[in-house]
């Protein structure tokens, strides 16, 4: 396949720092804001340079808003990488936000990250994959590009059981966490992007996570690294069977790496109990870079702004964005 005739891929890189999977697991100690970014950004922007590849990092608000964070976060965009909005602190239950809560945590992101990027973000990604209509008419107002929250699988409910059982919570923190991941029916989510419709207007532009075509399972790296573990070498048949089906299908996949593809348990013990930490990063990196060799020669990989743009200049399908069910009162949402 000649270069120039590839359909486009985007791929994103969402920078939850170490507190914050300390606070959504229930460890103490993530008020003092722990930090593994001097050993990700460094080593993640070295393994993408030499890859030729530029890339979206979605950034946490409150870890641009730490000086000991700055010179890290300000490497990447210095690199060249779209820098987009991981919401300020990173609750993965902010489906459960007032709007005007949402509009907080949101513009205080901006204004730190902007602060010591130089970019103002134009894409957003809730935490955890949260989402409401709420959330889009505040993205829409502030004048965002595309939202990146949905994660069409069928899996959402298996994955929040794991992590229930693995996690210190109070009964309060697992109601605030209950729709973590999302439920069965994210599953019936298109897979390929489309506009919102919010109370029968046109709304924002939707790029998916991309899972596999016709069978909504996981596809990001966190899950090929857990394949990996048992076998390299099914995890990348896998991973090479979904692109498959990616351009059987027309979809042109955006994909999702996490800080923890770049870490093993050397690095960060703390989190040694999540799967594949126990892979080291040496084996990441041979898997991680076999299956980026699979997905750029048959797609042209960009940032998610810049796919965001090739897919806006299309027709594209509308959907009714739902309302969510609230499940606490406001006041139980926020920090």
């Amino acid at each position: 396949m000649k270069r120039h005739s590839r359909p486009f891929a985007s791929l994103s890189l969402d920078l939850d720092n170490q507190w914050s999977y300390m606070k959504i697991h229930g460890d103490q100690g993530w008020e003092e804001f722990p930090s593994y970014l001097d050993i990700i950004v460094p080593r993640s922007l070295a393994f993408l340079k030499a890859r030729g590849l530029t890339i979206t990092y979605f950034i946490v608000g409150q870890d641009a808003a730490l000086e000991k964070n700055h010179g890290a976060i300000a490497s990447i965009s210095a690199a060249g990488h779209e820098i987009g909005n991981h919401s300020f602190h990173h609750e993965s239950w902010l489906h459960l936000y007032s709007e005007a809560e949402i509009e907080t945590e949101i513009a205080q992101a901006e204004e730190h990250l902007q602060r010591v990027t130089g970019q103002r973000p134009l894409g957003f990604r809730g935490p955890g994959y949260s989402f409401s209509p709420a959330v889009l008419r505040v993205l829409d107002r502030r004048g965002y590009q595309y939202d990146a929250s949905t994660f069409p699988s069928y899996l959402g409910p298996l994955a929040r059981a794991y992590y229930f059982m693995t996690a210190k919570l109070t009964p309060e923190e697992r109601e605030k966490r209950k729709a973590l991941f999302g439920g069965f029916r994210d599953g019936l989510q298109p897979l390929k992007p489309y506009r919102w419709r919010s109370e029968g207007k046109p709304s924002l532009l939707e790029v998916p996570v991309t899972t596999m075509p016709v069978f909504k399972i996981p596809i990001h790296f966190s899950y090929i690294f857990y394949l990996a573990v048992y076998s390299p070498a099914i995890a990348l048949l896998y991973f090479r069977f979904a692109l498959l089906l990616c351009r059987l299908t027309g979809t042109q996949p955006s994909l999702l790496l996490h800080p923890l593809d770049f870490l093993d348990k050397t690095d960060v013990s703390a989190l040694a109990f999540f799967p594949a930490m126990n892979l080291p990063w040496e084996k990441k990196r041979q898997v991680l870079t076999r299956t980026l060799n699979a997905l750029q020669k048959h797609f042209r990989v960009l940032p998610m702004g810049e796919h965001a743009r090739e897919i806006a200049a299309r027709r594209l399908p509308f959907v009714e964005a739902r309302p969510v069910v609230q499940t606490a009162p406001p006041s139980e949402a926020t920090v």
